[in-house]
């Protein structure tokens, strides 16, 4: 028995540290979920359309696409990886496919 309550008292700051970390985790598998919805009731528009305003301003090759809320609304962050190698990181108003700002990554 004193062993078992030596090993509780480790166990318990590990996950204290631990259960952050795990719950952040988790939140990441209903993302997608949660963009479905955002859809439907019509606060984003449909993936494709933000793939084409980012590509019509910067061409290339799409590598990362992220959904965020900002304080004035959803923002895509999508990375292009251009012809030249360099890789540029453009903000997109997820409402009206409008590109806010684009940046070197």
């Amino acid at each position: 028995m004193t062993k078992l309550i030596r090993t509780h008292r480790y166990l318990l700051p590990l996950l204290l540290v631990l259960a952050p970390a795990v719950a952040q985790a988790g939140d990441d598998d209903h993302d997608h979920v949660e963009a479905r919805e955002l859809l439907r009731r019509g606060e984003i528009l449909p993936l494709p359309r933000i793939l084409d305003a980012a590509r019509e301003r910067v061409p290339g090759d799409v590598i990362e696409v992220e959904l965020e809320r900002e304080d004035d609304g959803w923002e895509y962050e999508v990375k292009v990886l251009t012809e030249a190698g360099r890789v540029r990181k453009l903000y997109i108003d997820a409402g009206t496919a409008k590109v806010l700002k684009v940046k070197d990554d």
